[in-house]
């Protein structure tokens, strides 16, 4: 699809926020997301959290993409792109749990949903995600407000719907569909190139 009419701007949000929505589908955060709704019943404080935890870790992991982009030469950086996004696309099958649940103090359900989904996301796919985009694409606040959106669209209906929702998910199917999209991402990107 051929979207050059679009400013360069509206393309990366857009890129951005579905690389991101469908990396996060079935996603540890997703869980973190049930587990927090299930234990506060406060959706709009953990949305509040996810919000600005995803600001802080994908402007974080943005600025650190375009400086890799500025060390590396066009050439590596389009192969080591292409690399990391069919690892990507292949970390996508594999289903993500919590290995234990979070255990909070009493400071409220918007403290507790900034600080796990902060940490929650360091080394996380969306946020190598967030890294590959911040290198193919700009403006870099595009890239933020993309993958902030996508952690959102993936979340916040967990946040508001609960145990029922994670029920009604087929979380399997998600997963073929986002790794599919992250291995043409792949593709694209070794034989269009990263500019």
């Amino acid at each position: 699809m051929d979207l050059s009419f679009l400013p360069a701007s509206v393309v990366t949000t857009l890129v951005s926020t579905g690389t991101v929505a469908l990396a996060e589908i079935g996603d540890k955060t997703q869980l973190l997301a049930l587990l927090l709704a299930a234990r506060f019943r406060k959706p709009w404080p953990i949305i509040a959290g996810i919000l600005v935890a995803t600001l802080l870790n994908h402007a974080l992991a943005a600025w650190f993409g375009t400086l890799v982009a500025h060390w590396l030469r066009p050439e590596v950086l389009r192969w080591i792109v292409a690399a990391s996004f069919l690892a990507v696309a292949l970390w996508t099958l594999k289903p993500d749990r919590l290995d234990e649940e979070p255990q909070f103090s009493a400071r409220g359900a918007f403290l507790a949903t900034t600080i796990a989904f902060f940490f929650a996301e360091i080394g996380d796919k969306t946020q190598v995600a967030t890294v590959l985009l911040a290198t193919r694409y700009e403006p870099l606040w595009a890239v933020i407000a993309g993958t902030t959106v996508g952690m959102l669209l993936a979340n916040v209906p967990v946040a508001l719907l609960g145990s029922r929702f994670a029920d009604r998910l087929p979380l399997k199917t998600a997963r073929y569909v986002a790794a599919a999209v992250f291995a043409a991402l792949a593709i694209w990107v070794a034989v269009r190139g990263i500019g």
